[in-house]
């Protein structure tokens, strides 16, 4: 298929000026996503009708932007087959989509994607590091705990802030930290 695997895919999604980590699922040729009924990326998805997918290995992106917004300079406007879509300025490689609403339900979207375009900006090498998978899984859960104050979430954190603590570097303590700030936080 090109940048993105079998499976679940771990990026940034990109929409109108807004940035969110989210898993795009590719099964079978197909690529599709679940979002939360509400969010910003839903929004602007049934507004507009595309998505960037920006691979990136910065984990403070991936809590800052699971939890707030990100400043405009933080992205950079890409021409795809006639649409202005934004893409973060420090992905390594990005892949923009057209995105279709397959169908809803009261609490979420499923959307199909098609490619349309992606491009490797920085081909790196980066090894397999357990404290950025891990600061990935904990922020999924943060985002959930953040809205359910759900106890089994909070060890799943604390299991997930073990690991990163013993095999991250200084970027994954830095948004584990970062993140048990959000968390700390009563919602909103």
């Amino acid at each position: 298929m090109g940048l993105l695997k079998g499976g679940i895919n771990e990026i940034i999604a990109t929409t109108s000026f807004n940035a969110a980590p989210m898993g795009i699922h590719l099964r079978d040729g197909k690529m599709t996503m679940v979002l939360f009924a509400g969010s910003h990326t839903a929004e602007n998805i049934r507004k507009d009708g595309w998505l960037v997918a920006n691979i990136i290995h910065d984990p403070v992106l991936y809590v800052k932007t699971a939890f707030g917004d990100l400043p405009h300079e933080m992205f950079v406007n890409e021409p795809v087959g006639g649409i202005t879509m934004q893409r973060l300025a420090g992905a390594d490689a990005w892949a923009a989509f057209t995105a279709t609403i397959e169908r809803t339900t009261t609490d979420a979207l499923v959307v199909s994607l098609t490619l349309k375009k992606e491009i490797i900006e920085e081909a790196v090498i980066r090894p397999v590091n357990r404290g950025f998978g891990n600061i990935i899984d904990a922020t999924v859960h943060a985002t959930r705990y953040q809205r359910t104050r759900d106890k089994k979430l909070k060890e799943l954190i604390d299991y997930h802030a073990g690991i990163i603590r013993k095999c991250g570097g200084k970027r994954e303590l830095a948004a584990l930290e970062l993140l048990m700030g959000f968390i700390a936080k009563k919602p909103e």
